[in-house]
């Protein structure tokens, strides 16, 4: 996910720019850099944050070594910056954005991924392109400047035709160095906004940037071009031509809220994210034809994956349940056996490992300690290691073997929520693409598997929309002081995870157990006070599920029950119920955590918690 701002209007554009840059730098941090349109279009760029962009160019400043004739030129009512989230590319200055066209007459600025860039990419190499960089993006901006090359059409026309081209996620902004007054902006998928001012236009990628300037906004929508003129009306296309009629939003919100995207805390945000974040941890990854799965970032070393004996996951706290999720994918798909360890513990007890073992390291900050000296320790021993992180540039991709981004986005809330849903998708898009490898898995099968979790992020909206119930279901269970939440299969590692979210940031005990587990202890606890939460949809183990909610009943524990849609038995059984749409039983959990992190959100808020920043937790664990 990257940061999109510009300007145009009357004002020196670059203060605009890296004050929005810095507001937006939570949607991105590993390269940074502004173009302004003078005459000539001076870009400057490099890798890292929005503050080395500045130090950067001071040091232009001081030793005259600007791209142009003298020292940096920062001048001009026209440009546009950007703060990347890496997709396409290492984090460096050549891939940092902006990029140039072929001819140095355009530059783009782009966040999201377009699918098809390599195909498109020999295309223009065949026509002659060179390319300076490994992204996508310099591939859609010398598609456009070939396009207005070729067809002599003006440069809203080739956005236009080029974006038809296109599959895959954008949001664009362009500036051409022959058209002084002109901004062409157009997005699909990745959020875009338009702020309208008295004679002067902000863009950004939301309205952090644009509310300090103007209330009145534009929320490009998808497929959606926007052709902006200096002191001229806002004019808004789409790629078929037509052209739409601007609806412009008053912001209502004050600058600190808008920094939480109107959401009283970054969690709740943030669980509201998931149908975004699991959408891109998918994109890209599965192929057009929804008939198999691409993993890039582990091609390299994938036949280490298919002839492994054995697979071994080592994370810590959600990403531990991440893997537990992991593990089942792994057996039942592609047929290897997988352990689940601890990072902490796992280098400390002196475990076997082989030089055949592939070893999966999850994070999502990408420098928990624990798993980072896990991960040298399985190295020393000759074993494959495959990486799961959030923070593209962190420690953990840097010592791995290979591994895959979740691009779930930055995550601020302390307590993890969208994280551990995309670390689910990434890690069932890699059992996918295992077992088809290992023909392990009927290609019907693999397909209808594709096809449901194509559907996730829609189901995932569905559960959200239970919110309100959920929060009443909260407000009797605030002052509990203890809660069991219980699973069956794919349900078992919800369970745990459900229990450590409410730990975590509501400071209520809770404990995870397998459902059948109750019996062997934790049923001692159950009484008349003590909340149960199930988690029981309708799969493999619901008969069994069943069988354990009439054992609560029957010492009167209260059940809190998470149930499939329109089940009738459970719904006669529990005090309270939760519903969520059918899915596949191996997708379960990335619909059935979501209701469990809205509870413990709401019960933690009315208990007076500070949600995003739990006390004694950091989100990124960086000692033993």
């Amino acid at each position: 996910m990257c940061g999109i701002v510009a300007y145009l209007g009357d004002r020196d554009a670059y203060p605009v720019l890296i004050k929005g840059l810095h507001r937006l730098e939570y949607r991105g941090y590993d390269s940074a850099g502004v173009a302004l349109l003078n005459g000539e279009i001076n870009l400057y760029k490099c890798k890292g944050k929005v503050s080395d962009l500045e130090e950067h160019i001071k040091g232009l400043n001081n030793s005259g070594n600007g791209k142009n004739i003298g020292s940096a030129n920062t001048s001009g009512t026209l440009g546009m910056g950007h703060t990347r989230w890496a997709t396409h590319g290492l984090p460096n200055d050549v891939n940092a954005h902006p990029h140039f066209s072929g001819s140095d007459s355009l530059v783009i600025i782009h966040n999201g991924i377009i699918e098809n860039y390599s195909t498109l990419r020999k295309g223009l190499e065949k026509r002659g392109f060179k390319f300076r960089s490994e992204t996508d993006t310099e591939v859609l901006v010398n598609l456009i400047e070939d396009i207005q090359q070729n067809e002599k059409v003006n440069l809203p026309e080739a956005v236009r035709i080029a974006l038809n081209e296109v599959v895959g996620a954008y949001a664009i902004v362009i500036i051409s160095k022959n058209e002084p007054d002109l901004l062409i902006a157009a997005k699909k998928g990745s959020p875009l906004v338009i702020g309208i001012g008295e004679g002067e236009y902000f863009l950004a990628s939301d309205a952090t940037p644009i509310v300090e300037y103007t209330k009145n906004v534009v929320y490009l929508k998808d497929e959606e071009i926007a052709i902006i003129h200096r002191k001229k009306e806002l004019k808004i296309i789409n790629i078929k031509n037509q052209k739409q009629t601007p609806y412009i939003h008053e912001l209502e919100m004050e600058l600190e809220e808008l920094e939480k995207g109107g959401y009283p805390h970054f969690m709740l945000k943030e669980i509201y994210e998931q149908p975004r974040s699991i959408r891109d941890s998918m994109r890209g990854r599965l192929a057009w034809n929804k008939k198999s799965v691409i993993l890039g970032g582990i091609r390299n070393h994938e036949q280490k994956l298919v002839d492994a004996k054995r697979i071994i996951i080592i994370a810590c706290g959600t990403s531990w349940h991440a893997g537990l999720v992991g593990e089942y994918l792994f057996e039942e798909l592609a047929r290897i056996p997988v352990e689940v360890e601890y990072a902490s513990e796992f280098r400390y007890r002196n475990p076997v490992i082989y030089e055949d073992d592939v070893v999966i390291a999850i994070s999502q900050s990408g420098e928990t300690a624990d798993t980072l000296a896990a991960i040298e320790l399985a190295k020393s021993k000759g074993a494959t290691i495959i990486g799961i992180c959030n923070v593209v540039g962190s420690s953990i991709p840097r010592t791995t073997h290979a591994g895959s981004y979740t691009h779930a986005g930055p995550e601020i809330g302390v307590a993890s929520t969208k994280a551990f849903t995309a670390q689910v998708t990434l890690l069932t898009l890699m059992a996918l693409s295992l077992a088809q490898k290992r023909k392990t898995i009927d290609q019907s099968r693999l397909e209808k598997i594709i096809s449901e979790l194509d559907k996730i992020p829609e189901k995932v909206q569905e559960v959200l929309e239970t919110n309100d119930k959920i929060k009443t279901i909260a407000k009797k269970f605030k002052n509990a002081r203890n809660f069991l939440y219980l699973g069956r299969g794919y349900s078992f590692p919800v369970a745990l995870e459900g229990a450590l979210k409410l730990k975590e940031i509501s400071y209520i005990h809770a404990e995870g157990y397998p459902a059948a587990e109750m019996k062997h202890g934790p049923i001692a606890l159950i009484d008349e006070e003590m909340p149960v939460v199930i988690i029981a949809p309708k799969g493999g183990s619901y008969e069994k599920v069943v069988s354990n909610i009439q054992e609560v009943k029957a010492r009167k524990g209260i059940i809190i029950a998470v149930v499939t849609r329109g089940d009738q038995l459970v719904k006669e059984m529990a005090d309270y119920i939760i519903e969520i749409p059918e899915t596949e039983d191996i997708l379960m959990p990335l619909v059935s955590s979501i209701p469990l992190q809205l509870l413990s959100y709401h019960i933690a808020v009315m208990r007076g918690c500070n949600v995003d920043q739990p006390r004694n937790l950091a989100k990124s664990v960086t000692v033993e």
